[in-house]
């Protein structure tokens, strides 16, 4: 038997279509009954994770109880910034898969002791607490930078994924090489639609892709 997986997303939409590619490459079919069963709430209503203005933890948990309500058994949230939110959503009584937890163990993995993290402000808070009690060092922008990476993160929402944004985020994950990453996380859902292993000189670790193993990893009965 599997469990059914109930996603919130929306934030963007483009990255959680991205998941859900990720989710069904993930799954190991021999034929189409053996894939998941997944109800995905794409809300891009959802209140900006990266500013004050309104709070988004009402409205995600409201959609976390929609899924359970609708059947789901273990929650995931297709975008590493409402993480910051985890425990509303774990009030509808579900588990819920640690998008940053699941990034933090394939980058041990990975055998680094140091790890760069491209996110969002309040996302690179997170991986920093998540990543310590695993032992490993992170090494973030600097305040110019991740003024430069919020500026493309949005660029890349609006739906720019062209040669110049692939650049610009390549670019941000060498500066983190440089300060000594041993791999870097992709620790935005953005970042993978415009950056991937070939743009770099060590692993990139894409916490989408982590996320959809560990999906598989808990609704597949072993």
């Amino acid at each position: 038997m599997t469990k059914t997986l109930g996603v919130l997303g929306g934030m963007g939409p483009a990255a959680t279509l991205d998941f859900l590619a990720k989710l069904q490459a993930a799954t190991p079919v021999r034929r189409e009954q053996d894939h998941l069963r997944v109800l995905v709430d794409i809300n891009p209503k959802v209140p900006d994770r990266n500013v004050g203005d309104a709070d988004p933890g009402p409205v995600l948990a409201a959609m976390a109880a929609g899924l359970r309500d609708g059947g789901a058994e273990v929650l995931a949230i297709a975008c590493n910034t409402a993480h910051a939110f985890a425990d509303q959503v774990r009030a509808s009584g579900l588990p819920l898969i640690d998008m940053l937890e699941v990034a933090g163990q394939a980058a041990r993995a990975a055998g680094a002791v140091k790890v760069g993290v491209l996110g969002t402000g309040l996302a690179l808070g997170l991986y920093r607490d998540r990543l310590s009690t695993q032992g490993l060092e992170v090494i973030t922008p600097d305040d110019h930078e991740q003024i430069e990476f919020m500026a493309l993160l949005y660029r890349i929402k609006s739906g720019d994924l062209e040669p110049a944004s692939r650049e610009a985020m390549a670019a941000l994950a060498h500066r983190l090489i440089g300060k000594g990453a041993q791999v870097i996380i992709a620790g935005c859902t953005e970042v993978p639609l415009v950056l991937s292993s070939e743009d770099l000189a060590v692993p990139l670790i894409d916490a989408t892709d982590a996320l959809a193993v560990a999906c598989v990893a808990a609704c597949v009965a072993p």
